[in-house]
């Protein structure tokens, strides 16, 4: 239960930056009252799942899906540029987090 708990966390890290962007710089209310939520919920399932998972790999593992989520969110729904360098960079993000995965 502990990886679904931190997998829905690192979805709803996703959710809350894409939202903070949406809100910009938190002044339209609906999506600045998104950001704290899912904030809150975010964190809130990151420590349910520290509860039997080891501080690096969950905490590792739930920033490196919000950072790549919000990689993708980028690119495919803000138009941001999606450069080979910054393609390369998000490979290497996933495949630290398959190497942690696997040495769990």
């Amino acid at each position: 239960m502990a990886w679904i708990y931190l997998a829905i966390a690192g979805v709803l890290e996703v959710v809350w930056a894409f939202a903070m962007k949406q809100s910009q710089g938190l002044a339209r209310p609906g999506f600045a009252a998104l950001t704290v939520l899912a904030m809150i919920a975010s964190l809130a399932l990151l420590a349910r799942a520290m509860k039997s998972l080891p501080l690096g790999t969950a905490y590792t593992i739930w920033t490196g899906i919000g950072a790549v989520g919000a990689f993708l969110v980028g690119v495919l729904v803000l138009g941001e540029p999606a450069g080979a360098i910054r393609i390369a960079a998000a490979v290497l993000i996933v495949s630290g987090l398959a190497l942690l995965k696997l040495s769990g």
